[in-house]
């Protein structure tokens, strides 16, 4: 009887524990930063980390990663540090942090040799609750001796991908923060959150490993759903773009948007085209001297300015929740990246539109700069993420059911919300077209890529087919009723959804799978898209599309 009371006893005091802590959070959560209620996950993640649990979040980008460990640094005793990637990030975040009334300070290469004084002075004497530092400061001689004469509480690694070779915006000195949990020179008491919004299950892992996180096996890392329902996305050809872009915006004047390019002279030009057609249009880049692009960035974020023109630089942690559209004038290197961007429209919950201007052009741009890296891993992993960026852009699927798969979670239906649900394509039986290309990979051994295929395919007797001897193939020349821009169409669609395989990065090969020779033995039929310019010569016409739906650029209902 005594041991049931005791067991009771011990069960009430938690549950009086818990309620208690769970009214200091949401009082925290009121008094210093607006909000009544927790998102998904967070109140969960907060209450590891003040149980000094290691923590890994997976979050999309506008869904609240920061408090996970702003919030818990004001219900602990000593200073978070947090370990960002971008300065400019860590200004807007410290501005943020006192504007609401907590103490906060960032310690980077910017600042003074009395900034940074002041800065050592207010850690020491404990009246900082969350200190901001680059990696490479971080893991600079004396940083960890400097940390350790005060109290750190956490540590917390903002932008967590970096630190994996597979993410997609990989730093070789984010690495190194495995030394903070060097049980000699490190700090193998103090927890670790891990936050990222864009991660593969690939990635994920390489995370935890690389900084050696005990995560609780019962609870694993926290993920939250990848759906961004109110995001429409839509892929359109590069053909005519400015004309594209301005017609959209003189749609949408007065609202604010991103357009994203690859390089600083696209930003640049793009910026002056709009410029001079009447847009109140700024750019952001690198090459920009920091004072400028914080000025640039202060005026979009307080609306004295539209649009931002930007390179990827642009983006990271901007707290702006009224941005209506995500344009990408030039294709992403990556899904991950693309996902980031587009995820900064929308923090609302209001709708955004995001539209990509797509063209094979831009891939070979980025095979070309890709082909300059010097290391081979980095290069093939490159590669490999391109390629899987150009499937999403010219699959016919819907965007969303393939941006949730590329992250691992899984939608059921398609979302409705997209160009390829609104307005799907015109298709056809392409059973004889699969079976032509996968009987000419098969005839070759597979080893070829696309490109050599398609020419054997189209009839060629270039020097490299006679050297061969291709010319002498039953394949050769019996894919005449489609061009070669034609097959190429075909070509992806067939690779997108696995009716055949590729193997190799930097020099890829076709091969067949067990998909491919099902089709081969008449077990399976194929429809594909009809490639521009093809008009099936079948009895009765393709698959038509469904009546217009919603189409960023067209009026919209009851305008």
């Amino acid at each position: 009887m005594g041991t049931d009371h005791g067991v009771l006893k011990n069960s009430k005091n938690e549950l009086e524990s818990s309620v208690l802590l769970s009214s200091r959070m949401h009082s925290v959560l009121r008094q210093y930063f607006g909000y009544t209620a927790f998102r998904p996950l967070q109140e969960e993640i907060i209450r590891d980390v003040l149980d000094r649990k290691d923590v890994f979040v997976l979050m999309p980008t506008g869904g609240g990663k920061s408090i996970c460990y702003q919030l818990p640094s004001l219900l602990m005793d000593g200073v978070t540090v947090v370990v960002s990637p971008l300065i400019s990030l860590m200004k807007d975040q410290v501005d943020g942090l006192e504007a609401n009334g907590i103490a906060a300070a960032c310690m980077n290469s910017t600042q003074s040799v009395r900034e940074r004084r002041d800065v050592k002075t207010a850690f020491l004497e404990n009246r900082l609750k969350v200190l901001y530092i680059a990696p490479e400061r971080l893991m600079m001689p004396g940083t960890f001796a400097f940390l350790k004469k005060g109290k750190v509480s956490l540590f917390a690694i903002d932008e967590a991908h970096c630190i994996s070779e597979w993410g997609h915006d990989f730093r070789p000195e984010y690495r190194k923060l495995k030394l903070l949990r060097d049980s000699k020179n490190g700090f193998p008491d103090v927890p670790v959150i891990a936050l990222t919004a864009t991660a593969t299950e690939r990635v994920k892992k390489d995370i935890i490993s690389q900084l050696g996180l005990d995560i609780d096996p019962e609870k694993g890392p926290y993920i939250a759903s990848f759906n961004r329902s109110n995001l429409y996305y839509e892929v359109r050809p590069k053909k005519d773009t400015f004309s594209e872009i301005t017609e959209y915006l003189l749609r949408h004047r007065g609202e604010a948007g991103i357009i994203y390019c690859q390089s600083r002279n696209n930003v640049e030009t793009l910026t002056r085209k709009l410029n001079i057609a009447g847009f109140r249009a700024l750019p952001y880049h690198a090459g920009l001297s920091d004072a400028e692009r914080a000025r640039n960035q202060e005026m979009f974020i307080k609306d004295d300015v539209d649009i931002i023109v930007a390179t990827i630089a642009f983006g990271m942690g901007i707290d702006k929740s009224n941005v209506r559209f995500v344009i990408h004038y030039d294709l992403p290197r990556n899904l991950e990246s693309y996902y980031q961007e587009t995820g900064r429209g929308g923090r609302d919950g209001g709708p955004c539109e995001c539209i990509l201007f797509f063209s094979r052009g831009d891939r070979f741009k980025i095979e070309y700069f890709i082909a300059q890296k010097t290391n081979e891993k980095e290069k093939d992993i490159s590669l490999v993420q391109l390629r899987q960026m150009v499937a999403y852009c010219e699959g016919n699927k819907c965007r969303r059911q393939t941006l949730m798969e590329y992250f691992g979670e899984e939608l059921s239906i398609p979302c409705g919300n997209c160009d390829t649900c609104l307005r799907p394509k015109n298709t056809f039986d392409g059973t004889a077209a699969a079976i032509k290309l996968i009987a000419c990979v098969q005839e070759l051994n597979q080893r070829f890529g696309t490109n050599y295929v398609i020419d054997v395919l189209t009839g060629s007797k270039n020097k490299k087919i006679r050297q061969h001897r291709h010319e002498k193939l039953k394949a050769h020349g019996s894919g005449k009723e489609f061009t070669k821009e034609q097959w190429r169409s075909l070509a992806s669609e067939i690779l997108n959804t696995g009716l055949l395989e590729v193997s190799g990065a930097q020099y890829p090969v076709l091969k067949l799978n067990a998909m491919s020779r099902k089709i081969l033995n008449g077990s399976e039929s194929v429809e594909l898209v009809c490639p521009d310019g093809f008009i099936p010569e079948t009895e009765g016409n393709p698959t038509q599309p469904a009546p217009e739906g919603k189409i960023p650029g067209k009026e919209k209902a009851g305008k």
